[in-house]
């Protein structure tokens, strides 16, 4: 069965390597603790102190019993997963295990960044008797030297960048386990595979990738008749090469173009794209491409999933938050004046190709509240990409390649191993992506949706988030320091002085992520790591209300 298993102690990077290698291999990333707690309805540090370590071990062999039964997944365990002899079988049965290794004081080190005593100390380095953090990693990794040297596999980590180790977790997975990954699965714009219950959604990233429109479309079997609809903006600059790589692949085209603009996400509009679908005589076999930003990625993906009773969807995004959000995923919707997304639909593309050139047209301001959505990314679920965000800014907001075209891959497949693991937002690990946008939903429309760009919008909320988290005590300054710096960087507003705060109050309280008069927010527990808390004391609110507005 092909399946990667990584084991290994905390802090070895099973997190940030199984994420670079699913994303190479275009699999499914898993991480067993994110099915414990689902399981558990918990955290694992509330069912150490709540149930022990005991309970811990029982309910982490069902999270690996219940993963292991799918294929084509990256699956990170705990780091005492392997203790128990029955799981060590049951992963060598259901796929190759590699064991990442790293010396206890690397383990310290990446754990306590600014050094022991800052930050959360996780439950098993709680040593008795004055034991610190490091003598209790030597002890743990002592006990369990034994059951890591069952794995097929061994890579020292501790001088290695991720993108080092997870290439050589790839080599060893093909030379020695046989895994095999397909032969289109490597190509170097596959940024990932969303995995539905409908089917696969390969995403394609990179510069030129346009081009080959028409024969990614037949690679997914889409090989008959296409609808394309653009905006006119994104129509007389990237039409043309889209038309020509469809009919250059033989798929005969129909386009369609509607007026550039929020106003086009309407009934209305939609009205006149059912007409134009029936006289063109669209059938369910012929397929809707929607190109441009995320007003025409919902409006052709709500056509599409209704026209007909379902046609195939290609999404074609063109601005940067159309390419690491609203095109992966298969929210479609259409606005009431009652509200924005009010009508709409759960309909995933059949694929997904991001011509990344197409930034270079974008307005700065377009593409920097963009690259808030894409940090949101890394702050939730990948360091990794956080760091890279810190490390190279300025070149990446100058669009440099290939680093341009890496970080926006990098990001879409955040979006994409989420999507597959919550594809309906039934297990709660989707609403991560909600991150900053409490606050943010609630200034836009304090501000009637005419102030604010949606990411600037996120970006202010994610300020406000930051520090809810922090007065919560889940992070340290430093953390609130470093998100607030980045914004800076890439041209992204942390607040908005004098918004009116009643306003800002009276649209939190109708959020979607309410029930019973709490809001869920998302918070951050470190950087790449995120939670849920229903638990925030107005006051709390309050003060992160004021700091931002």
């Amino acid at each position: 069965m092909d399946n990667i298993f990584l084991t290994g102690f905390m802090g070895v990077g099973k997190t940030s390597v199984g994420r670079a290698v699913a994303r190479q291999l275009g699999w499914t990333y898993v991480d067993t603790d994110d099915v414990l707690e689902r399981i558990a309805g918990k955290s694992i540090a509330s069912v150490f102190a709540e149930d022990g370590e005991d309970a811990f071990r029982l309910l982490e062999s069902q999270a690996l019993a219940e993963v292991s039964g799918a294929e084509r997944q990256v699956i990170s365990t705990g780091g005492g997963m392997v203790k128990s002899p029955a799981n060590r079988t049951l992963m060598r049965e259901s796929g190759f295990v590699v064991c990442l290794e790293a010396t206890p004081e690397t383990i310290v080190q990446r754990l306590f960044p600014n050094g022991v005593g800052q930050g959360t100390v996780r439950p098993l380095l709680r040593g008795a008797n004055g034991e610190t953090p490091l003598e209790r990693a030597r002890v743990l990794k002592a006990e369990r030297a034994e059951a890591y040297s069952h794995a097929e596999w061994t890579v020292h980590t501790d001088t290695m960048a991720v993108s080092d180790v997870a290439q050589e977790v790839i080599r060893a997975a093909r030379k020695v386990g046989g895994v095999d990954n397909g032969p289109s699965r490597g190509a170097p714009d596959l940024a990932a595979v969303v995995r539905s219950s409908a089917h696969s959604c390969p995403i394609f990233a990179g510069t030129g990738v346009i081009d080959r429109l028409g024969e990614l479309c037949r690679d997914v079997g889409l090989t008959t008749t296409a609808y394309l609809i653009s905006d006119s903006n994104v129509f007389y600059s990237h039409g043309r090469r889209a038309q020509v790589a469809l009919e250059s692949a033989d798929i005969p085209v129909h386009t369609f173009v509607v007026p550039a603009g929020e106003n086009s996400k309407s009934l209305e509009t939609l009205e006149l794209v059912y007409q134009w679908l029936a006289e063109q005589r669209a059938e369910r076999g012929h397929f809707v491409v929607g190109l441009g930003g995320g007003v025409v990625g919902d409006l052709a993906g709500f056509a599409a999933a209704t026209f007909n009773r379902g046609l195939p969807l290609v999404q074609a995004p063109t601005s940067l938050a159309a390419m690491v959000d609203a095109s992966i995923g298969g929210k479609t919707a259409v606005n009431l004046e009652a509200g924005k997304n009010l009508v709409g639909a759960f309909h995933q593309p059949r694929l997904v190709v991001a011509e990344v050139d197409a930034l270079q047209s974008l307005p700065e301001r377009e593409l920097a509240s963009g690259w808030a959505e894409a940090i949101k990314h890394g702050l939730i679920l990948d360091e990794d990409l956080f760091q890279t965000f810190e490390e190279h800014a300025e070149a990446i907001c100058r669009l440099e390649r290939p680093l341009a075209d890496d970080v926006v891959r990098r990001s879409m497949a955040v979006k994409a191993d989420v999507v597959s693991r919550d594809e309906r937002e039934t297990l709660g690990l989707r609403i991560l992506l909600n991150y900053g946008h409490t606050i943010g939903h609630a200034l836009e429309a304090a501000t009637a949706y005419g102030e604010l760009l949606h990411g600037e919008a996120v970006a202010i909320g994610m300020t406000a988030a930051v520090r809810i988290s922090r007065w919560m005590g889940l992070i340290d300054d430093d953390l609130v320091a470093r998100q607030d710096a980045l914004l800076k960087r890439f041209n992204l507003p942390t607040s908005l002085p004098g918004a009116d705060r009643d306003a800002v109050r009276q649209a939190m309280s109708v959020d979607k992520k309410t029930s019973a008069g709490s809001i869920r927010w998302v918070l951050l527990e470190g950087c790449g790591r995120s939670t849920t808390r229903n638990d925030v004391p107005a006051e709390i609110v309050e003060d992160a209300l004021e700091a931002v507005t």
